[in-house]
């Protein structure tokens, strides 16, 4: 079963099918079972995502919708579902670019200047560089607007001063997106600014921060000093909230309704393991099983929906958190579909098991979904205000100066 959302198709784009079909058999592989996770990739897996995205890029299938001039390949959104359609059945061992191509790129595509995109886009969509966000701090998690990392302009150059946390994949990012506060006397929402940053530069410390799970994806950052070009502002001053939250929604729309890592359709996979496994025929499992196509197939159809929405040039709104809120709760009926097929290999292995150790890893990874890119919580808020229009929740601090709010 394939969630690829049909279209009716035009001479140019069956022409196009033809070569993606034509790229995966000679460079890709079967699809695994379970994907790696963002921010877990090693030397060689960095190496094998930086092959595979450079002869996407030389095969013009790399940034498809976006513009050839910034090093895109200037196609269209149906063959851009095309792709992903052919693409879900595939192997596409490219996790280290989810933040990079999900997050960072569209922000460079819609809030950076000419000079900015013409810079770094065409080197991030070929995967010559790795971008990652910074936003989390230890004081700022959902409350995001909350954060206290400074940034001052000395001269040509802003002098960023703080602490980020939970940065994925930072220990080999080469640029990232961060936001940092340009005014406190503003309220939390309105003094921040958005700024690219070389994750290389010395006055830049990464930390790992080590999971149960044995992974290492994730990163405290301090920055001491760190001096970058007033160039490297992203977006107007102050209004790095604005910007911000349009980040989210694309991280949101990344997680929850794109077709890599953990959020790849699965339901073909597993229904061949209950196949294998001969519990194909137990009205139980074929319930699960028919339950996870069906929201496969929810999941596309969101997807379609934002991806239009982007192409005529909106920034995710609400929907992005609906997506991001499927896309958690996908998480989890793929993780319990496969420990009800693998059953004691999921949790308790033997040392020459090699796959026991990817279904458990997988299986721990899907709770973190309903954590990253703002809580289930946080979405079901944003839903509730801005799609219901439920109230809010009061605020005694609505309005006043950042630094003038006690803080905890």
């Amino acid at each position: 079963m394939n969630s690829e959302v049909k279209h009716s198709e035009s001479p140019t784009d069956d022409a196009f099918r033809l070569e993606v079909e034509d790229f995966f058999s000679k460079v890709g592989s079967k699809i695994d079972a379970v994907a790696e996770g963002i921010g877990d990739a090693d030397t060689t897996a960095l190496g094998r995502a930086k092959s595979f995205q450079l002869a996407l890029s030389e095969a013009g299938l790399a940034g498809i919708t976006y513009s050839k001039e910034y090093g895109g390949a200037g196609l269209t959104d149906s063959q851009q579902e095309i792709f992903n359609g052919i693409a879900s059945g595939w192997n596409s061992p490219t996790s280290p670019f989810s933040i990079s191509h999900g997050m960072c790129l569209p922000m460079l595509n819609q809030f950076g200047t000419h000079e900015q995109k013409l810079q770094f886009m065409p080197d991030n969509i070929s995967g010559k560089t790795i971008w990652c966000q910074l936003f989390s701090e230890p004081g700022a998690g959902s409350d995001v607007a909350s954060l206290a990392t400074r940034a001052v302009l000395d001269g040509d150059e802003w002098i960023i001063n703080g602490q980020k946390v939970w940065t994925s994949g930072a220990h080999y990012c080469d640029y990232g997106i961060v936001v940092a506060r340009t005014d406190p006397s503003l309220p939390k929402h309105r003094g921040l600014t958005m700024f690219i940053i070389d994750m290389t530069d010395s006055a830049i410390d990464v930390r790992p921060l080590k999971q149960i799970s044995g992974g290492k994806g994730f990163n405290e950052i301090f920055f001491t000093d760190l001096r970058i070009p007033v160039d490297y502002q992203l977006g107007e001053l102050n209004q790095g909230w604005n910007l911000a939250v349009s980040m989210l929604m694309f991280e949101r729309v990344s997680i929850g309704a794109s077709a890599g890592g953990l959020n790849a359709d699965r339901s073909s996979d597993l229904i061949k393991l209950a196949q294998k496994n001969g519990r194909s025929k137990d009205p139980l499992i074929r319930q699960k099983l028919a339950d996870l196509w069906i929201r496969e197939k929810i999941k596309s159809f969101i997807g379609q929906r934002i991806r239009d929405a982007v192409s005529a040039g909106q920034v995710p709104g609400p929907e992005g958190s609906i997506a991001k809120l499927n896309g958690a709760l996908l998480a989890r009926t793929i993780r319990d579909t496969s420990i009800e097929l693998v059953k004691t290999p999921a949790q308790a292995w033997e040392k020459d098991n090699s796959d026991g150790n990817q279904w458990a890893v997988g299986c721990l990874a899907a709770a973190g979904i309903s954590i990253a890119g703002g809580t289930d919580e946080v979405q079901r808020n944003i839903i509730g205000e801005r799609v219901l229009g439920l109230p809010k929740e009061p605020d005694p601090f609505k309005g006043a100066a950042w630094e003038d709010v006690p803080r905890s």
